[in-house]
Protein backbone atom coordinates (compact mmCIF):
# COMPACT_ATOMS: atom_id res chain seq x y z
CA UNK A 1 0.00 0.00 0.00
CA UNK A 2 1.02 3.59 -0.52
CA UNK A 3 2.37 5.06 2.72
CA UNK A 4 -0.01 7.76 3.95
CA UNK A 5 1.36 10.24 6.52
CA UNK A 6 -0.72 10.16 9.71
CA UNK A 7 -0.98 13.94 9.79
CA UNK A 8 -2.75 13.97 6.42
CA UNK A 9 -6.24 15.52 6.90
CA UNK A 10 -7.79 12.68 4.88
CA UNK A 11 -5.72 9.94 6.55
CA UNK A 12 -8.54 7.56 7.56
CA UNK A 13 -10.30 7.90 4.23
CA UNK A 14 -7.12 7.37 2.21
CA UNK A 15 -6.14 4.34 4.28
CA UNK A 16 -9.56 2.79 3.62
CA UNK A 17 -9.13 3.35 -0.12
CA UNK A 18 -5.68 1.77 -0.01
CA UNK A 19 -7.01 -1.27 1.86
CA UNK A 20 -9.79 -1.88 -0.66
CA UNK A 21 -7.38 -1.42 -3.58
CA UNK A 22 -4.96 -3.85 -1.92
CA UNK A 23 -7.87 -6.27 -1.45
CA UNK A 24 -8.50 -6.21 -5.20
CA UNK A 25 -4.84 -6.96 -5.90
CA UNK A 26 -4.90 -9.82 -3.38
CA UNK A 27 -8.01 -11.31 -4.96
CA UNK A 28 -10.12 -10.72 -1.84
CA UNK A 29 -12.22 -7.80 -3.07
CA UNK A 30 -14.01 -7.66 -6.40
CA UNK A 31 -13.28 -4.73 -8.72
CA UNK A 32 -16.90 -3.65 -8.14
CA UNK A 33 -15.99 -3.25 -4.47
CA UNK A 34 -14.02 -0.13 -5.35
CA UNK A 35 -17.21 1.53 -6.57
CA UNK A 36 -19.09 0.48 -3.45
CA UNK A 37 -16.35 1.99 -1.28
CA UNK A 38 -16.49 5.29 -3.13
CA UNK A 39 -20.27 5.45 -2.88
CA UNK A 40 -20.13 4.84 0.87
CA UNK A 41 -17.43 7.44 1.31
CA UNK A 42 -19.62 10.07 -0.33
CA UNK A 43 -22.33 9.47 2.27
CA UNK A 44 -19.72 9.59 5.04
CA UNK A 45 -18.95 13.15 3.93
CA UNK A 46 -22.64 13.95 4.29
CA UNK A 47 -22.89 12.71 7.88
CA UNK A 48 -19.70 14.49 8.85
CA UNK A 49 -17.40 11.45 9.06
CA UNK A 50 -18.43 10.70 12.61
CA UNK A 51 -20.61 8.26 14.51
CA UNK A 52 -23.83 10.21 14.90
CA UNK A 53 -26.37 9.99 17.70
CA UNK A 54 -28.67 7.87 15.52
CA UNK A 55 -25.81 5.50 14.65
CA UNK A 56 -24.93 4.97 18.32
CA UNK A 57 -28.62 4.37 19.09
CA UNK A 58 -28.74 1.65 16.44
CA UNK A 59 -25.40 0.18 17.47
CA UNK A 60 -26.57 -0.31 21.06
CA UNK A 61 -29.70 -2.12 19.90
CA UNK A 62 -27.65 -4.22 17.48
CA UNK A 63 -25.24 -5.32 20.19
CA UNK A 64 -28.13 -6.20 22.51
CA UNK A 65 -29.72 -8.30 19.76
CA UNK A 66 -26.48 -10.17 19.08
CA UNK A 67 -25.82 -10.83 22.78
CA UNK A 68 -29.32 -12.27 23.22
CA UNK A 69 -29.19 -14.35 20.02
CA UNK A 70 -29.01 -18.14 20.07
CA UNK A 71 -27.08 -18.33 16.80
CA UNK A 72 -25.66 -14.93 15.77
CA UNK A 73 -23.75 -14.87 12.49
CA UNK A 74 -21.65 -12.15 10.89
CA UNK A 75 -21.71 -12.23 7.08
CA UNK A 76 -18.39 -11.25 5.52
CA UNK A 77 -17.76 -10.05 1.96
CA UNK A 78 -14.62 -8.89 0.19
CA UNK A 79 -14.78 -5.26 1.28
CA UNK A 80 -15.24 -6.21 4.92
CA UNK A 81 -12.31 -8.64 4.72
CA UNK A 82 -10.12 -5.95 3.18
CA UNK A 83 -11.16 -3.04 5.40
CA UNK A 84 -11.47 -4.55 8.86
CA UNK A 85 -10.64 -8.27 9.17
CA UNK A 86 -9.22 -7.81 12.68
CA UNK A 87 -12.23 -5.84 13.89
CA UNK A 88 -14.83 -8.25 12.50
CA UNK A 89 -13.00 -11.17 14.13
CA UNK A 90 -12.82 -9.25 17.42
CA UNK A 91 -16.55 -8.50 17.27
CA UNK A 92 -17.35 -12.16 16.61
CA UNK A 93 -15.30 -13.13 19.66
CA UNK A 94 -17.05 -10.60 21.93
CA UNK A 95 -20.50 -11.63 20.68
CA UNK A 96 -19.90 -15.37 20.46
CA UNK A 97 -20.89 -15.11 16.80
CA UNK A 98 -19.97 -17.24 13.82
CA UNK A 99 -18.31 -15.80 10.73
CA UNK A 100 -19.51 -16.79 7.27
CA UNK A 101 -18.20 -15.68 3.89
CA UNK A 102 -21.01 -14.77 1.51
CA UNK A 103 -20.33 -13.16 -1.86
CA UNK A 104 -22.27 -11.78 -4.81
CA UNK A 105 -19.27 -12.14 -7.14
CA UNK A 106 -18.39 -15.57 -5.80
CA UNK A 107 -15.45 -17.72 -6.84
CA UNK A 108 -13.98 -20.55 -4.82
CA UNK A 109 -10.63 -18.75 -4.88
CA UNK A 110 -12.08 -15.58 -3.39
CA UNK A 111 -13.86 -17.54 -0.67
CA UNK A 112 -10.62 -19.34 0.23
CA UNK A 113 -8.60 -16.12 0.28
CA UNK A 114 -11.13 -14.36 2.52
CA UNK A 115 -11.19 -17.30 4.91
CA UNK A 116 -7.39 -17.23 5.04
CA UNK A 117 -7.46 -13.47 5.66
CA UNK A 118 -9.86 -13.86 8.59
CA UNK A 119 -7.90 -16.73 10.09
CA UNK A 120 -4.68 -14.72 9.77
CA UNK A 121 -6.44 -12.12 11.92
CA UNK A 122 -7.38 -14.58 14.66
CA UNK A 123 -10.53 -16.38 13.51
CA UNK A 124 -10.61 -20.01 14.59
CA UNK A 125 -13.39 -21.06 12.21
CA UNK A 126 -14.94 -19.40 9.18
CA UNK A 127 -17.97 -20.81 7.36
CA UNK A 128 -18.86 -20.33 3.71
CA UNK A 129 -16.55 -22.71 1.87
CA UNK A 130 -19.02 -25.58 1.79
CA UNK A 131 -22.54 -24.19 1.36
CA UNK A 132 -25.19 -26.85 1.93
CA UNK A 133 -28.31 -24.67 1.93
CA UNK A 134 -29.80 -22.01 -0.32
CA UNK A 135 -31.83 -18.84 0.04
CA UNK A 136 -34.54 -18.04 -2.51
CA UNK A 137 -32.34 -15.77 -4.62
CA UNK A 138 -31.18 -16.00 -8.22
CA UNK A 139 -27.51 -15.16 -7.60
CA UNK A 140 -24.61 -16.57 -5.59
CA UNK A 141 -25.59 -14.75 -2.40
CA UNK A 142 -28.10 -17.59 -2.09
CA UNK A 143 -25.32 -20.07 -1.16
CA UNK A 144 -25.11 -20.43 2.63
CA UNK A 145 -24.27 -22.98 5.29
CA UNK A 146 -27.07 -24.62 7.28
CA UNK A 147 -25.34 -24.10 10.63
CA UNK A 148 -24.50 -20.50 9.76
CA UNK A 149 -26.61 -17.89 7.99
CA UNK A 150 -29.40 -20.32 7.11
CA UNK A 151 -30.21 -21.18 10.74
CA UNK A 152 -29.11 -17.89 12.31
CA UNK A 153 -31.64 -15.93 14.34
CA UNK A 154 -29.59 -12.72 14.13
CA UNK A 155 -27.41 -11.84 11.13
CA UNK A 156 -25.06 -8.88 10.90
CA UNK A 157 -24.69 -7.94 7.24
CA UNK A 158 -22.13 -5.16 6.75
CA UNK A 159 -22.15 -3.59 3.26
CA UNK A 160 -25.10 -5.66 2.12
CA UNK A 161 -27.21 -6.30 -1.00
CA UNK A 162 -30.80 -5.19 -0.56
CA UNK A 163 -32.41 -8.31 -1.98
CA UNK A 164 -30.61 -10.70 0.38
CA UNK A 165 -31.40 -8.45 3.31
CA UNK A 166 -35.06 -8.55 2.31
CA UNK A 167 -34.99 -12.34 2.00
CA UNK A 168 -33.38 -12.81 5.41
CA UNK A 169 -36.02 -10.57 7.01
CA UNK A 170 -38.75 -12.58 5.27
CA UNK A 171 -37.27 -15.71 6.86
CA UNK A 172 -37.94 -14.18 10.28
CA UNK A 173 -34.37 -13.25 11.13
CA UNK A 174 -33.25 -10.12 12.91
CA UNK A 175 -31.06 -8.43 10.31
CA UNK A 176 -28.51 -5.80 11.33
CA UNK A 177 -27.14 -3.71 8.45
CA UNK A 178 -24.16 -1.37 8.41
CA UNK A 179 -24.84 1.00 5.53
CA UNK A 180 -23.82 4.65 5.19
CA UNK A 181 -26.78 5.31 2.90
CA UNK A 182 -29.98 5.72 4.96
CA UNK A 183 -32.00 5.75 1.72
CA UNK A 184 -30.84 2.35 0.46
CA UNK A 185 -33.14 -0.65 0.18
CA UNK A 186 -30.92 -2.44 2.68
CA UNK A 187 -31.27 0.32 5.29
CA UNK A 188 -35.02 0.52 4.83
CA UNK A 189 -35.46 -3.28 4.92
CA UNK A 190 -33.17 -4.28 7.80
CA UNK A 191 -34.44 -4.74 11.33
CA UNK A 192 -31.66 -2.53 12.71
CA UNK A 193 -29.88 -0.15 10.33
CA UNK A 194 -26.58 1.36 11.40
CA UNK A 195 -25.80 4.44 9.30
CA UNK A 196 -22.10 4.57 10.02
CA UNK A 197 -18.69 3.87 8.54
CA UNK A 198 -17.80 0.18 8.81
CA UNK A 199 -14.66 0.55 10.92
CA UNK A 200 -16.24 3.09 13.29
CA UNK A 201 -19.32 0.89 13.69
CA UNK A 202 -17.25 -2.21 14.46
CA UNK A 203 -15.11 -0.31 16.98
CA UNK A 204 -18.23 1.04 18.69
CA UNK A 205 -19.92 -2.37 18.75
CA UNK A 206 -16.88 -4.11 20.22
CA UNK A 207 -16.75 -1.55 23.03
CA UNK A 208 -20.51 -1.72 23.58
CA UNK A 209 -20.37 -5.52 23.56
CA UNK A 210 -17.89 -5.57 26.42
CA UNK A 211 -20.02 -3.07 28.37
CA UNK A 212 -23.45 -4.59 27.70
CA UNK A 213 -22.32 -8.11 28.59
CA UNK A 214 -22.42 -6.91 32.19
CA UNK A 215 -26.07 -5.86 31.95
CA UNK A 216 -29.04 -7.97 33.02
CA UNK A 217 -30.97 -9.76 30.29
CA UNK A 218 -33.99 -7.53 30.96
CA UNK A 219 -31.93 -4.44 30.15
CA UNK A 220 -30.86 -5.90 26.82
CA UNK A 221 -34.42 -6.88 25.97
CA UNK A 222 -35.56 -3.32 26.68
CA UNK A 223 -32.92 -1.92 24.31
CA UNK A 224 -34.37 -4.06 21.53
CA UNK A 225 -38.08 -3.64 22.26
CA UNK A 226 -37.81 0.15 22.51
CA UNK A 227 -35.72 0.46 19.34
CA UNK A 228 -37.45 2.06 16.34
CA UNK A 229 -35.64 1.63 13.02
CA UNK A 230 -37.77 4.21 11.19
CA UNK A 231 -36.89 6.73 13.88
CA UNK A 232 -33.18 5.88 13.52
CA UNK A 233 -33.29 6.36 9.74
CA UNK A 234 -35.31 9.56 10.01
CA UNK A 235 -32.80 10.96 12.48
CA UNK A 236 -29.92 9.92 10.20
CA UNK A 237 -31.45 11.90 7.35
CA UNK A 238 -31.99 14.87 9.69
CA UNK A 239 -28.35 14.67 10.80
CA UNK A 240 -27.27 14.85 7.16
CA UNK A 241 -29.48 17.89 6.65
CA UNK A 242 -28.08 19.61 9.74
CA UNK A 243 -24.51 18.90 8.66
CA UNK A 244 -25.17 20.35 5.21
CA UNK A 245 -26.79 23.43 6.76
CA UNK A 246 -23.71 23.95 8.94
CA UNK A 247 -21.42 23.66 5.92
CA UNK A 248 -23.61 26.06 3.92
CA UNK A 249 -23.45 28.56 6.77
CA UNK A 250 -19.65 28.40 6.71
CA UNK A 251 -19.66 29.13 2.98
CA UNK A 252 -21.92 32.18 3.20
CA UNK A 253 -20.39 35.40 1.97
Amino acid sequence: MTEIPKDHPRYESLIAREKVAAGVKMGITSIQGLIAQGRGESFDYLIGERSTKSALYAERAAVAAMLLAKNPVISVNGNVAALAPDKVVALADVMGAKLEVNLFHRTETRVRLIIEQLKANGASEVLGKNPDATLELSHDRRLVESRGIYSADVVLVPLEDGDRCEKLVEMGKTVIAIDLNPLSRTSRTATISIVDNLTRALDNMIKLGVELKKERKEELVELITTYDNKRALSEAVSEIQENLKAIAAELEY
